[in-house]
């Protein structure tokens, strides 16, 4: 519908007086009010970002300069060109929203919030992108002072693991650690994604998860309150120093929830959980909805491992079976691959025929090479010249990973090539969606008792 239809503010006025109705009589009668008042809320949301976007219309195919800031680490295509994600946009002068891909040879070093100035052709953008410039010239890089300071700390520590460990176990090793990925090498990059091991190396829920259980097993013993608050400071400064991805704003907001519902004592259901953080994400930024693929397979690979995964732990092993670390990462990195599986198919064309088996060999040893990388950064900060003992361990068990990774991806069959059409992709959901509720009816499980934190 016209995005004008719903921009006023007049709607987000009637929004809210339905909301408070709500709220003030939260009676089973009013939900049809409540979800009018948030539909009404979301159009006004999209409705809003979609009218600022078109003020990119009149600039494709044409050539401007245009100036914005670095939102995310930058990367490297094929060919070498240098890759940007520009957002705080102003082209002639004019603020824009949006963020703007950008390509360019010009191998200048640009870092996650330096301010740029390209000078190219404008094209229409894609996915959740309202423009893009290609083989754009890059005018001029500025760094502020002090900028980013989070990605500064994130590429000091960096600089002290490189001391220790050598490259490329000192790349992956970051990647593990932070969720950096743009200083992988090419090789290695496209192996982890051949074998569907991407996830252990971008920002996303995995990380957040071994941190917060980290913190509420190390701390809980001394104070709930010390536990839940070492838990928070590690979600802050990790979303910090990664940056705010679509995976990483889900991420951090689920596990801010689950803490808080943790300290408190209470639990929430997955199927509340998931859809609150979709709205509040979506909120925040419409255009995770309209095309984001990092967004959608965040959401449902997490879908997997907290609705999936136990129904196939109580149907498997019974209501009172305690599992062991690899029964549970079996069990979760299957359901977690099986819901996304049509999505990437759909999206991409393709499959990892080994994800399971890599996953299998690579996710336990993971929480051991965060801890001991730590260390070996700070051996290296420390005591530069003697560092290399300090990310010895470290580096054994890095290389472990990269002849797995390297073992796998040779293997016959490693990626395989399919495509499926929406239709499909609907009937796989809609087949995925019964499995569910047969084991749901087969094992009564109650999902208010799964806490991500525990």
């Amino acid at each position: 519908m016209p995005p004008e239809l719903f921009s006023g503010s007049e709607w987000l006025t009637l929004a809210i007086a339905l909301l408070l109705i709500v709220a003030i009589k939260p009676l089973r009668s009013m939900v049809l009010l409540a979800i009018i008042g948030g539909l009404l809320i979301g159009l006004w949301r999209g409705g809003i970002t979609q009218i600022g976007l078109r003020h990119y219309q009149p600039y494709y195919g044409q050539t401007i300069t245009l100036s914005g800031k670095v939102t995310e680490d930058t990367t490297y295509g094929a060919r070498g060109d240098q890759r940007l994600r520009l957002g705080a946009v102003h082209i002639e002068k004019q603020a824009l929203p949006g963020v703007v891909w950008v390509s360019t040879g010009n191998l200048t070093d640009v870092k996650r919030g330096d301010m740029v100035t390209v000078h190219g052709k404008l094209s229409e953008g894609f996915g959740n992108l309202p423009a893009s410039l290609y083989r754009a010239e890059l005018i001029a890089a500025k760094r502020p002072n002090p900028g980013d300071v989070a990605r500064r700390v994130r590429d000091w520590f960096a600089g002290g693991v490189r001391r220790t460990i050598p490259e490329p176990e000192a790349s992956l090793g970051v990647g593990y650690l932070v969720g950096q990925r743009s200083s992988l090498p090419e090789s290695l990059d496209d192996q982890l994604r051949a074998i569907g091991l991407t996830h252990i190396v971008v920002a996303s829920g995995y990380n957040l998860t071994i941190l917060v259980r980290f913190a509420r097993r190390s701390f809980g013993r001394l104070s709930k309150y010390l536990a839940a608050l070492s838990a928070s400071l590690m979600i802050g400064g990790f979303m910090l120093i990664t940056g705010l991805s679509p995976s990483m704003t889900r991420a951090g907001l689920v596990s801010g929830l689950s803490l808080v519902a943790w300290y408190y004592g209470r639990r929430i259901h997955p199927l509340v959980l998931l859809p609150f953080a979709a709205a509040v994400t979506t909120l925040i930024n419409p255009a995770y909805l309209w095309g984001d693929i990092g967004w959608y397979l965040s959401f449902v690979s997490f879908a997997g491992v907290i609705i999936l995964g136990p129904l196939l732990q109580r149907y498997f092993w019974g209501a009172n079976a305690r599992l062991d670390a690899l029964k549970q990462i079996l069990i979760e990195t299957a359901s977690a691959q099986l819901l996304t599986l049509p999505l990437i198919v759909f999206a991409f064309g393709q499959y990892s025929g080994y994800a399971l088996l890599a996953n299998l060999l690579v996710l336990p040893a993971v929480p051991f090479i965060m801890l001991l990388t730590f260390l070996g950064g700070l051996g290296g900060l420390i005591l530069p010249w003697g560092g290399s003992w300090f990310g010895a361990p470290a580096g054994a068990l890095l290389t472990y990973t990269t002849s797995v990774v390297e073992w796998v991806a040779g293997l016959p069959g490693a990626r395989g090539e399919l495509t499926i059409t929406a239709s499909q992709l609907i009937a796989g959901y809609a087949a995925l969606l019964l499995f569910i509720v047969f084991l749901w009816r087969r094992t009564r499980y109650r999902f208010d008792e799964y806490n991500i934190v525990e």
